[in-house]
């Protein structure tokens, strides 16, 4: 077996000896990965209204729901990275589309809350194989110098995805039901993994070997280490807003101006609009100030404050009486998450050690989700208390200014790693 797999070791071609063009192939596909990523995950909120009608579910159902998502995320955040790792590129990518696809798709068969609680664990736990798959498959495919951009472009894809997500949902809701629309977009994730498989056949992905890859859980130096926690509390603060408009947005436009269906499409497309832009000008602004020589320390803690404060106007959207008005503000507050979590992912680049870079996003990404699911059941309680959603809001306006300063605390000044150990 050792011989024959040495032999087909010996026929593949390693990524960084392929063209150009196949290796755009390859990137594209990472890049379309994150969008169903996304969109899978958003069926259930954009055809909220119409499901909660045939099965009779009120806010706080649907909070439990979003909650049992989240935590079936934050869990598998512990193992995904492992599992990304022993795969390897080649395999972790259709293993994981694969996976999420198939539990999107049982959605369609589900009826009972229980069920539906099943398969949105397993369809959170299987979609955190998205990130750090994503970033390994990025580090293999793209030289040192793009990968900035492709980390950028990785981020903007799941703004992308939330574009897309409601203008094509309601269409598919009204040509197929909703739970056909949980069927079809796990075949198209069926799909992408059988073309990512001939793509990369005939590819080997180098990857650099990470320290105690046997445990799928953190070391104990990484966590005594201020720079992960650092990142872990920046972001359990600002991905708990990043989830709640992800699950609740529609359902905002639907209370205060009574948008539903498809008149949910142009401001949620919009609103996400917004966080694609924040995304990719979180990316190249900070590029271009370190190419003239400006200081990391000052750049990274800029782009971060300048996020911050984007967010801060959004709870102005429950005052004005005009739906463009308050799309803008999301889209403001949208924009400043992405520049904000663009920002934090590139600090991890910058001042972590490289053996310990897929850890500690790892890591970061669990208390993000540990964030969604706290603010998931919150939401969902505080609505069905009737309280509305001005406290949802207030909390979305100062978490990223309580992260910026939590970052500053622990890290007063930003210094990049230089091979350390």
């Amino acid at each position: 077996m050792s011989r024959w797999r040495d032999r087909h070791a010996g026929c593949m071609k390693n990524v960084a000896e392929l063209s150009g063009r196949h290796r755009s192939l390859l990137f594209a596909l990472v890049i379309t990965a994150g969008v169903l990523n996304l969109v899978d995950r958003q069926v259930i909120a954009v055809l909220k209204p119409v499901i909660a009608s045939d099965l009779g579910w009120s806010d706080n159902d649907y909070g439990t729901l979003a909650a049992w998502f989240q935590g079936g995320a934050a869990v598998g955040f512990l193992f995904s990275g492992w599992i990304a790792d022993r795969l390897g590129v080649r395999w972790a990518n259709p293993v994981g589309v694969a996976a999420w696809s198939v539990a999107a798709l049982l959605h369609g068969w589900a009826r009972s809350m229980t069920e539906f609680v099943a398969v949105r664990v397993a369809l959170g736990a299987t979609e955190s194989m998205g990130t750090p798959t994503g970033i390994k498959t990025i580090t293999a495919v793209l030289p040192p110098r793009w990968r900035s951009t492709g980390f950028g472009a990785g981020n903007a894809a799941n703004s992308l995805g939330a574009i897309l997500a409601p203008l094509a949902i309601p269409l598919l809701g009204l040509s197929l039901g909703w739970r056909g629309t949980f069927v079809a977009v796990g075949v198209v994730g069926l799909l992408w993994a059988l073309a990512w498989l001939v793509a990369a056949r005939g590819v080997s992905f180098a990857a650099p070997k990470v320290k105690d890859a046997a445990s799928p859980l953190p070391s104990a130096p990484m966590l005594r280490d201020r720079r992960t926690w650092a990142v872990a509390g920046a972001k359990l603060l600002s991905d708990a807003t990043w989830w709640l408009l992800l699950f609740w947005l529609p359902d905002f436009f639907h209370r205060q101006f009574g948008l539903s269906g498809v008149a949910l499409g142009v401001p949620l497309a919009l609103a996400y609009g917004g966080a694609a832009i924040g995304s990719l000008l979180g990316g190249a602004i900070p590029t271009r100030l370190l190419g003239r020589g400006a200081s990391l320390n000052r750049v990274r803690k800029g782009l971060l404050l300048g996020g911050a404060l984007a967010v801060t106007p959004i709870p102005l959207a429950l005052l004005t009486h005009s739906y463009p008005v308050a799309v803008l503000l999301m889209a403001l507050a949208l924009a400043g998450h992405q520049a904000f979590s663009t920002n934090v992912f590139a600090m991890i680049a910058d001042i972590v050690p490289q053996q310990r870079v897929g850890r500690v996003t790892a890591f970061g990404a669990f208390c993000g989700n540990m964030g969604g699911v706290a603010i998931a059941k919150i939401a969902g309680l505080t609505l069905a208390a009737g309280l509305g959603y001005l406290p949802l809001l207030l909390f979305a306006s100062v978490a990223y200014l309580a992260a910026w300063g939590w970052i500053q605390l622990l890290l007063p000044r930003l210094v990049p790693v230089e091979g350390e150990g």
